[in-house]
């Protein structure tokens, strides 16, 4: 059957969402790639009502995933351990954060975020250490610098981190609850503080709990920032001035509650996809809405995924049929 006359909603799409659909916000070829620890990176066709498992490898704790140029995946399988994975399931390349390059003493450190950069070097943050060090493919560092926080803390001095393609690193911390942009040598840029709109901290990982503990910040096309706030429920987009010019908020979708808002991309279009982790069973876990906070697509499937579903990718396109060719080819 054609896919592009396959039904363009995915089964998780609450029935109110018809109104705001159209075929040019959900691609036919639409693929996903997602990881939560536990029930591991899995490669899903999310089309036609039945989300099918097109791919699927165990991972351990994560909160970071890539699909790099040649369709390895570039994820981690514990807070330390690091993979490169091809699509026939073969690691091609390991980072043990807790083992290389540990001539601080530290015992314990943890790594919530990586990147393959195009010259093939891998930059990694080291939470603990309170660093980012870019390594070459043996694991050697050729580059370091530390990060500015009031506090090391092992499992919270960062979340997402990202350079930028001016060479600087965008980086999101949780436990400052700041997004921070650090030039090449480490000295910060700019700096933006998550506001708590004058409401109180509230513990938990649920709807129910509260704060700025931001998970991700990437450079839209305009040149503004957006910020996912984590247990702030939010998605920012803050000028280089740090003005809030747009908001979406934990209960401006109809029929939708946001919790632990993680991931963020920007479609061509401007529409923006969201990760929603700990919110339940009755929420999806991916969004994609427009920026008049309409949801035009989203994604439930707590068989194939659970509440902590941490790091998405949606893919559209030539990259998605790429995908799709190269995982009909093998099998």
């Amino acid at each position: 059957m054609n896919r592009r006359l396959l039904p363009l909603l995915s089964c998780g799409l609450l029935p109110f969402a018809w109104a705001f659909s159209s075929p040019a916000a959900t691609p036919p070829e639409r693929i996903i790639i997602a990881a939560e620890a536990g029930n591991g990176v899995a490669i899903v066709d999310p089309g036609n009502g039945i989300h099918q498992v097109l791919w699927q490898y165990p991972v351990e704790a994560v909160h970071d995933l890539h699909l790099l140029p040649d369709f390895h995946i570039l994820t981690q399988s514990g807070w330390t351990n690091l993979i490169e994975i091809d699509l026939q399931k073969k690691i091609q390349w390991r980072y043990n954060g807790q083992i290389q390059n540990r001539d601080d003493g530290l015992k314990h450190i943890q790594i919530h975020a990586f990147q393959r950069l195009p010259d093939g070097v891998t930059m990694i943050a080291e939470s603990g250490a309170s660093r980012i060090i870019e390594v070459d493919p043996s694991g050697e560092i050729l580059r370091q610098f530390p990060l500015v926080v009031s506090r090391s803390n092992t499992h919270s001095d960062t979340r997402l981190v990202r350079k930028l393609e001016n060479g600087n690193y965008l980086v999101a911390h949780e436990a400052d609850q700041m997004v921070k942009e650090y030039s090449p040598d480490g000295k910060v840029v700019w700096e933006f503080p998550i506001p708590l709109f004058g409401k109180k901290l509230k513990s938990g990982h649920g709807p129910e709990a509260f704060g700025g503990r931001c998970f991700s910040a990437i450079k839209a096309k305009n040149g503004n920032f957006l910020i996912t706030t984590g247990n702030g429920h939010s998605v920012l987009e803050v000028t280089p001035s740090k003005n809030i010019v747009w908001k979406l908020d934990q209960n401006d979708i109809p029929g939708v509650t946001l919790a632990w808002v993680t991931t963020i991309q920007e479609r061509p279009n401007g529409n923006l996809i969201i990760g929603n982790c700990h919110a339940g069973p009755n929420n999806p876990q991916i969004i994609e809405v427009n920026r008049d906070k309409n949801l035009v697509w989203s994604f439930k499937d707590f068989k194939i995924f659970g509440n902590a579903l941490a790091n998405s990718i949606v893919l559209d396109g030539k990259r998605a049929l790429a995908l799709r060719d190269r995982l009909q080819a093998q099998n």
